[in-house]
């Protein structure tokens, strides 16, 4: 006959007299160690943190919110987690806030207005002492909770328009007129676009604007276009490139809105004996890692991921530069990797 199983020990949430038991210092002792407030003997700090770690006690943060309204957390919202883009600007802020007592939380979008507006009110609901959000373009109700917030809001990714409060990124039409600038001395001139179709995409759309201006300054235009909806991919790259050469087989150029759908073109190129940068020349954008692991280096453009991470955090941590507290705008510059897949002038 089988035993039931004894049932198991009603366990109780660890208090701050756990801490003082165990560490033989006072409550308020302990709650300054751990807030890291006061007064306290390095000595008498480490006991303290030695006998919560060896506890498992987590400080209720709830509690300490409830007097300063604010909780130690950094929101972080990111249209995706799938494009290899953010995972870099997450460890940018990650790096800078380690040692500051703050901790990023992170939403995601899915570049959706909607879903933006439904992410930024919870987040806003915890409080947080900072908010870092991609991109500039925002619904009329999410600006509305932004300049309302009262805390650090950093606007990243771009700086091609008016942020709530600070911004720090790069200029996508710029970078688009670069990318335009170098083909056009490389001697391409049929040149084909291959990316989103952008309803919600903006700094692809800025690069394209920037491209397409550049272009027309030296009496081109884009000849041909091929679209698509949904996340970046190799697989994605192959169809598209197929489909734009079997259109217009005349192109020299192909320019991808992103490294994921170049990669994918180049393997293409590559497998149908296509003689790239000579016959076809190709470039994507945010100088993800993968493309140094193909075949041939995809010419791309860095697009500063960790950088711009690094400084949103530091804005948000209050190092903030010549002691500007809000209005600051960082430029970065990103940088023209021509790789194998641009003639060489």
């Amino acid at each position: 006959m089988a035993k039931e199983p004894a049932s198991a020990p009603q366990r109780r949430p660890l208090t701050l007299r756990d801490v003082s038991d165990a560490s033989g210092v006072s409550e308020m002792t302990v709650s300054r160690v751990l807030r890291n407030r006061g007064d306290v003997s390095g000595a008498t700090r480490e006991r303290v943190l030695a006998a919560a770690r060896e506890l498992g006690y987590v400080p209720n943060r709830i509690a300490g919110a409830l007097a300063s309204q604010r909780v130690n957390l950094v929101a972080v919202i990111i249209p995706s987690l799938s494009n290899m883009v953010f995972p870099e600007v997450l460890t940018g802020v990650s790096e800078v806030l380690e040692d500051t007592g703050l901790q990023p939380v992170v939403g995601v979008t899915n570049y959706s207005p909607e879903r933006e507006e439904k992410v930024l009110y919870e987040m806003l609901s915890w409080r947080p002492s900072g908010i870092i959000i991609a991109g500039l373009e925002r619904s009329p109700a999410a600006r509305a909770m932004l300049e309302n917030a009262g805390i650090p809001i950093v606007e990243i990714m771009d700086v091609d328009g008016t942020p709530v409060d600070n911004a720090v990124g790069i200029s996508h039409r710029r970078a688009g007129r670069h990318i335009a600038e170098a083909i056009i001395a490389a001697g391409y001139r049929r040149i084909g676009f291959l990316g989103t179709m952008m309803p919600h995409d903006h700094r692809a759309r800025k690069r394209l604007e920037g491209f397409e201006e550049a272009l027309a300054a030296a009496g081109l235009h884009v000849e041909d276009r091929e679209f698509y909806s949904g996340g970046s991919a190799l697989l994605k790259g192959r169809e598209m490139t197929e489909a734009i050469l079997a259109r217009s087989p005349d192109l020299d150029f192909l320019y991808y809105s992103n490294d994921m759908i170049g990669a994918g073109g180049l393997l293409w190129c590559l497998h149908h004996g296509i003689d790239v940068p000579a016959k076809v020349g190709l470039a994507g954008f945010n100088g993800v890692e993968l493309v140094q692991g193909l075949p041939c280096h995809l010419a791309t453009m860095d697009a500063c991921r960790l950088e711009i991470g690094r400084k949103a955090a530091e804005i948000v941590a209050g190092k903030r530069l010549d002691g500007v507290t809000s209005g600051l705008v960082i430029e970065l510059e990103p940088k023209l990797e021509p790789g194998d897949t641009i003639r060489r002038v």
